[in-house]
């Protein structure tokens, strides 16, 4: 479904009108959280992490996530209160590009404060991947999806929400497969980005 799931219709929204319309999605799921990250780069100029990473200020761009670290807390919590786990599968070319070197150090914060995080290698991914690479998506429990859209810079600019149920059943099916073959986000991290050196950052 997933190397599909371009040719599905939906609706599509600008990103004030998709973070709206998830917010109401959310508030009223029942079900699992997925969410799928594919591209090895994204532009986020109005995080003062990412514009720290862009400086070169990589003490900066760690102190501000671990500024964040409360916030992340109570998030999950949050969910954890409402029974509504939020599965992220985070896909990894190698070698791990800086972009992925850097947000790695979110990740881990992430998954300390417990939210459910796994990596999988990209290459296991290859038969679903002979045309393109799979979208970006996040899924809402059985009844939403959006497929996250980006502009020419990788910089975010809203989503195509797809309702169609099969379409919705069996894009979270795919993710939860991959998911089964993923890494704990927190081994994945202590093997391959900890070791590096703040210069291969």
């Amino acid at each position: 479904m997933l190397e599909r799931l371009r040719e599905v219709e939906g609706t599509v929204l600008d990103r004030p009108a998709y973070h709206a319309d998830s917010a109401r999605e959310k508030a009223r799921l029942t079900g699992v959280i997925w969410k799928l990250e594919r591209a090895q780069h994204f532009s986020e100029p109005h995080d003062p992490a990412w514009q720290a990473l862009m400086d070169g200020d990589w003490d900066r761009a760690l102190r501000i996530f671990e500024e964040e670290r409360p916030g992340v807390r109570e998030n999950a919590r949050s969910y954890a209160r409402r029974g509504t786990p939020f599965r992220r599968l985070r896909v990894v070319e190698r070698p791990v590009s800086r972009y992925l070197r850097w947000e790695m150090h979110y990740f881990r914060i992430l998954a300390e404060e417990g939210f459910e995080l796994r990596v999988i290698d990209a290459a296991r991914l290859a038969e679903l991947e002979r045309e393109q690479p799979v979208p970006e998506v996040v899924v809402l429990g059985e009844k939403v999806l959006y497929q996250v859209r980006y502009d020419e810079q990788w910089a975010p600019c809203g989503a195509r929400r797809i309702t169609d149920p099969q379409a919705v059943r069996a894009t979270a099916a795919q993710i939860a497969a991959l998911w089964e073959q993923g890494e704990p986000l927190i081994d994945f991290f202590h093997r391959e980005i900890a070791p590096t050196t703040v210069s291969t950052c």
